[in-house]
């Protein structure tokens, strides 16, 4: 759910593998606040994946040209071009399509936007509240990951998605 180019820019230094958490330095954010992110078990799989490939460089995703860059923000969109997907896929997309579908399954609507890095629009709010959520974004985050999992393996309906989260 991070933006295109937090993922692009994605360090191994800002993944913690055995706290199971990714920190983006407030340098690379949009809002200049560090954001974590909690990293399911899918989460982690892709990064094992790419350990062969990157986890001697910088980057986890760096760029084919030159390694010692990150990869462009603008490669996920080349990619869902490729795929078909031009005019009616973006990858910044995603992350509406993500926000749409948390909150229709009833997840917090603080969680949602702490998990997209978005800050309260209510200035004393936000200037009190400093939380991000955490412990409690990572069944959230599980439920996600294991619903584009089940999208993936063509296992989903993705007609009628209502009334798929577990209730607690």
């Amino acid at each position: 759910m991070t933006r295109p180019s937090e993922a692009a820019g994605a360090r191994w230094d800002e993944i913690d593998l055995e706290v199971k958490v990714w920190t983006i330095p407030p340098a690379r954010m949009k809002k200049r606040r560090e954001h974590r992110i909690p990293l399911t078990k899918q989460a982690i799989a892709l990064l094992e994946i790419m350990k062969p490939i990157s986890g001697h460089r910088e980057f986890v995703f760096p760029s084919d040209r030159d390694p010692l860059k990150s990869c462009n923000n603008q490669t996920v969109n080349m990619a869902l071009k490729r795929m078909g997907f031009e005019g009616r896929l973006v990858s910044h997309g995603l992350r509406s399509l993500a926000i749409t579908t948390l909150n229709e399954q009833a997840f917090e609507a603080d969680l949602v936007e702490a998990a997209l890095a978005h800050v309260d629009k209510n200035q004393v709010r936000s200037t009190y509240n400093r939380t991000d959520y955490l412990e409690r974004r990572i069944p959230m985050m599980v439920w996600w990951s294991e619903h584009i999992e089940k999208a993936s393996l063509g296992s989903l309906s993705v007609t009628s998605t209502l009334g798929l989260k577990p209730t607690i």
